[in-house]
């Protein structure tokens, strides 16, 4: 018998980063990260549903807000935050669903920043 040690033990220095709420496991600063630059589906799924609930009230298929979030099974407070989405700049939207570039803040952060003048969003969204 050999003074071998049975088990390897194996180091890799990771760094948890809460995302959207959710832990988000990052790898060593040295290791390129393609994640990061990829767009969250999130981000995708929210833009859609606004669009799709802006659509609905415009064409009178909704008379209101809590019509959609009766349909939807959802708090028309979440309806009335994400609906906003739906009103972000040209500019925004193109680098977010065209160029599917990942924004620098939340979703909720986003619905935010739909409020500011269109020539102030590019800035805080994407962090520039």
């Amino acid at each position: 018998m050999t003074n071998e040690p049975e088990t390897i033990r194996v180091f890799i220095p990771l760094t948890f980063k809460k995302r959207n709420g959710r832990p988000k496991i990052l790898p060593p600063d040295h290791v390129e990260r393609q994640a990061e630059r990829r767009q969250d589906p999130l981000v995708l799924r929210a833009i859609g549903r606004a669009w799709a609930w802006r659509r609905r009230l415009e064409s009178g298929e909704v008379a209101t807000i809590q019509d959609i979030a009766t349909a939807e099974k959802v708090s028309d407070r979440f309806v009335s935050r994400i609906i906003r989405l739906a009103y972000l700049s040209p500019d925004v939207l193109e680098r977010l669903v065209i160029w599917r570039v990942a924004p620098s803040v939340t979703v909720n952060e986003l619905a935010k920043a739909a409020s500011l003048p269109w020539a102030e969003q590019v800035g805080r969204v994407f962090g520039i």
